[in-house]
């Protein structure tokens, strides 16, 4: 079953996710302070991360950027009790895949979990795309400019796919949004609207090309 890292300070509900998802049939590592998850996620075969914001010692935000230095790959969903638009844009940009604002519903969080996992395992069985400078490659889960490697976040990688499988489709925030987070759209335009920018930025970087294109009022497409 797949490895959840959880890090959460207070303790109620860190036990209470814990237990949740032990009996959800996950195996569970669960701390208290950001010092100790990241340690366990730099040694441990992690395969989702649920992180607070608000931490002793070292703060989530602080926590996102570490293991996105290390990786890419591995969904990251963000608690907080901080429903601010803005705040949820800033952590999305910094590569959070997901984000629960609390009090949450358990079986809210653990179907975003098992959405974030499910798109995980999906982008390891598709073939290999090609788009101009760009190739994608699922079998290995990996993405290439001009033959030199991308760094994306799951989600990018998923909304990359997207575009690269249907280049000249165009793709309404909708349609991104429950193909590639698969749970229905509830105009959420802000997640989309960020990570698209995240995506397009990192694009531009390697090709000084944004590759995709915003159709005013309609949507995006490659």
């Amino acid at each position: 079953m797949p490895h959840l890292l959880i890090i959460e300070d207070i303790e109620d509900v860190n036990d209470m996710l814990c237990h949740f998802f032990k009996q959800q049939g996950y195996t569970v590592h669960a701390y208290l302070n950001g010092m100790d998850g990241l340690k366990a996620f730099k040694e441990l075969p992690i395969d989702l991360v649920i992180l607070d914001i608000m931490l002793p010692y070292i703060t989530g935000d602080q926590i996102l950027k570490e293991m996105r230095a290390k990786t890419e790959d591995i969904p990251i969903l963000m608690l907080s009790a901080k429903d601010e638009v803005r705040t949820k844009i800033d952590f999305l940009k910094l590569g959070a895949d997901d984000y629960l604002t609390k009090p949450f519903d358990l079986g809210e969080l653990a179907a975003r979990v098992e959405t974030l996992l499910r798109r995980y395992k999906k982008m390891t069985t598709n073939p290999t795309f090609a788009y101009e400078q760009i190739r994608l490659d699922a079998v290995t889960k990996t993405v290439t400019v001009n033959g030199e490697p991308l760094s994306l976040t799951a989600t990018e990688y998923g909304l990359l796919l997207c575009f690269i499988q249907q280049p000249t489709q165009l793709f309404t925030k909708a349609t991104l949004y429950e193909t590639v987070w698969e749970t229905p759209f509830f105009a959420e335009d802000d997640i989309v609207k960020a990570h698209i920018s995240n995506l397009r930025k990192k694009l531009k970087d390697a090709t000084g090309k944004s590759y995709i294109e915003t159709i005013r009022g309609l949507g995006y497409r490659l």
